[in-house]
């Protein structure tokens, strides 16, 4: 995401390095790794592990959980320390609580640069504030929207503020009763893969094309110059998901580069498997192919496919910072 002003956003070009891959259990591990030479070194294996006989918890009684994997890469060029939550102007978390098992993704708008502002800097305190609440327990599982709008405010009442922009989606899977809600602003987002098809995903939020809702934290005297949304503009979501659904989240770096086709190929060599290996292997798969596709000039991306159907005659990937957080569905 490129610009902060009310007629859109720039296109960039970029070379990335590496992939830092974190699975999370019970417990979180995280390693560094060398990016893959090509996306066949990152692709899983399939796990021959599909799930028979899905049910929900609310008929079983058995509580759902999420298992998860991430994965990711700055867009720079320029080799930089990877911090755990963060891909250059990506930010991420994931938190498993009594309550529910939260996902957050949200990416900083690049064009804050251009007014001497860290553009990562907005996203990464909005989902690390966010993870602090979720943490305290202080939130309520059918409520992602007020988790993002918590985190908004807090930073926005901060003395020492936060300068920037960045969209957000939060996804919380409520166990007991096998219930996912969703809040999204922007076009980050989520899908979720049942049998080989997306079953439910998350809608873009866009103002006009490649201007996606954003919550602001502009200088002053420049409100009128920078758009801003409401945390109360997220567009919510809630729906039963069943015991080996595939979950997806991830920032616009993945969708705007990847069709449906090519996720969903990658999302089902897992289904239903709870090997943290196979579920990593398929995250590194998501995000390299996202990679080679963003810096591939003759490309019909979709994003460039969605810039012709705006007037726009455009080809090509579109560079950008990657998030890939991928959940199994299980007991």
């Amino acid at each position: 995401m490129q610009s902060v002003l009310v007629y859109g956003r720039l296109f960039s070009r970029a070379v990335a390095n590496g992939i830092y891959s974190v699975s999370t259990g019970g417990q979180a591990a995280a390693q560094q790794q060398s990016a893959p030479s090509s996306p066949a070194a990152a692709a899983a294996s399939p796990s021959g592990a599909e799930a028979e006989g899905f049910t929900t918890a609310a008929v079983n009684s058995k509580k759902l959980r999420f298992l998860t994997a991430v994965s990711g890469f700055p867009k720079n060029r320029t080799l930089e320390k990877v911090k755990p939550g963060k891909f250059g102007d990506d930010a991420y978390f994931v938190v498993k609580h009594p309550h529910g098992d939260v996902i957050g993704v949200a990416d900083g708008v690049g064009g804050w640069r251009a007014w001497g502002i860290d553009p990562g800097e907005f996203s990464h305190s909005l989902m690390r504030v966010s993870e602090r609440v979720v943490r305290s327990g202080q939130f309520t599982p059918s409520e992602p929207a007020a988790i993002i709008a918590r985190a908004y405010y807090e930073l926005l009442e901060n003395k020492t503020h936060i300068l920037g922009s960045s969209t957000a989606c939060v996804v919380v899977l409520q166990g007991d009763a096998g219930q996912l809600y969703s809040a999204n602003i922007g076009d980050s987002g989520f899908l979720v893969v049942r049998n080989g098809s997306v079953v439910h995903r998350s809608q873009e939020q866009q103002h006009y094309f490649n201007t996606p809702f954003q919550l602001s934290l502009p200088p002053p005297g420049t409100n009128a110059q920078v758009l801003s949304d409401r945390p109360e503009s997220a567009d919510t979501l809630e729906f039963l998901v069943k015991e080996g659904d595939m979950l997806m989240v991830a920032t616009d770096g993945v969708f705007d580069n990847l069709p449906d086709s090519m996720i969903i190929k990658e999302m089902v060599k897992v289904q239903g498997s709870t090997d943290l290996l196979l579920l990593q292997q398929a995250a590194n798969s998501i995000a390299q192919q996202a990679r080679k596709l963003a810096f591939d000039e003759d490309y019909m991306s979709p994003f460039a496919r969605s810039a012709r159907e705006n007037g726009i005659n455009a080809i090509g990937g579109k560079p950008d910072d990657i998030t890939v957080v991928l959940a199994t569905i299980t007991v």
